[in-house]
């Protein structure tokens, strides 16, 4: 027993019931990510965690996973003229040594306090950014909202643009122009994050939208890019130390290559500021799914001394929150994505009776 890798024996047994969920996150993950250009793990990651997947390999298996999904995203974005290459690109540099550095935190947590405190570790990073950037992402979205729904750049973006540092780096798709250096740490930070919890998206996005002024259709779409990269350069990594469960990677990428496609449409139909609203609702749910998880790890660590009772149940009540984002997330979309495709059958119509009337 003791030659096996530690590694080896964390994989979990798949029942039906399991494979299913799998599925089923794994597609409103791809919807979810095909809509707000995160890869998804923000759903993915504690989805599998709460089946008792660890969270290292959480974290692998969907890096594993995300690069191919992320790709196809990318292209069907690219087709509507969403995506900023240049951009993409040029944060993707700095956010693969941002993942190269996650990765050696995340060992250097496992080889000392093990897998509850790689578990903590990635519980509490979620908590953490999902509350601060999920509720300003929301606040940001309720103040666009009753301004009409206009998004306008930031003052910060307006200031940082007007800074001449050279290299200045011009983006076509975003109508940007702005200094190199202030890409770096966004790139960086989003790696980071990305080889943490498996999604940089969250600093991606909002760093693209509020720091360098890019509008949310473009962010959202720029960072499949990103995520493309740092998910085929993740996965190597975290492949070496025999991480990446390909059973969990496989089934969840089936659904999210459905869920992706469609979110991706779904970008087409919606006001901008409904990304940021299913992207800070979703974030505050899942982050109460996590910290409720927390307890578990910190007895396993000897840190708190709680009955098990009340370890299953906060366990539950965790499990049962996430399955509720899940469904809000998609309902969200899909009701989007309905009630705008609705709108503009109507208005085809009404132009239809227009134009008979007045050849009439």
């Amino acid at each position: 027993m003791h030659d096996i890798a530690p590694e080896a024996i964390k994989f979990i047994d798949l029942s039906l019931s399991t494979i299913a969920f799998l599925f089923i996150v794994g597609f409103i993950g791809g919807l979810v990510s095909g809509f707000i250009g995160s890869g998804g793990a923000f759903v993915l990651t504690p989805g599998m965690m709460s089946l008792g997947v660890p969270g290292a390999v959480a974290v692998a298996s969907n890096m594993c996973h995300k690069f191919p999904k992320a790709m196809i995203g990318a292209y069907k974005r690219w087709k509507y003229g969403q995506v900023d290459i240049k951009l993409g690109l040029i944060l993707a540099a700095s956010a693969g040594v941002g993942v190269q550095v996650g990765i050696m935190i995340q060992q250097w947590i496992l080889d000392k306090w093990g897998e509850a405190g790689s578990n903590l570790y990635v519980s509490l990073s979620f908590v953490v950014i999902l509350v601060v950037v999920g509720g300003y992402v929301f606040y940001d979205a309720w103040k666009t909202s009753r301004s009409g729904g206009e998004e306008k750049v930031t003052s910060l973006a307006l200031w940082l643009q007007k800074i001449n540092l050279p290299p200045m780096v011009h983006f076509k798709t975003a109508n940007v122009r702005i200094s190199l250096w202030f890409t770096i740490p966004i790139g960086f930070a989003t790696g980071l994050l990305a080889a943490t919890i498996a999604v940089g998206g969250f600093v991606g996005v909002p760093g693209m939208i509020y720091v360098l002024g890019a509008s949310s259709l473009v962010s959202s779409a720029s960072e499949l890019v990103i995520a493309f990269i740092m998910g085929f350069a993740g996965t190597v990594k975290w492949a070496m130390h025999g991480m990446v469960d390909i059973r969990l990677t496989l089934i969840i990428l089936a659904g999210s290559l459905l869920g992706v496609q469609l979110g991706a449409i779904g970008t087409t139909y919606v006001k901008e500021n409904v990304i940021k609203i299913v992207m800070g609702t979703i974030m505050v749910i899942v982050a109460v799914s996590r910290g409720l998880a927390v307890p578990q790890y910190l007895k396993e660590l000897k840190v708190i001394s709680w009955q098990n009772s009340t370890i299953t149940f906060l366990n539950g009540a965790s499990f049962i929150i996430m399955c509720i984002a899940l469904a809000i997330g998609a309902l969200i979309i899909m009701g989007s994505m309905w009630k705008a495709k609705r709108a503009e059958a109507l208005a085809a119509k009404e132009s239809a009776l227009a134009l008979e009337k007045s050849y009439g």
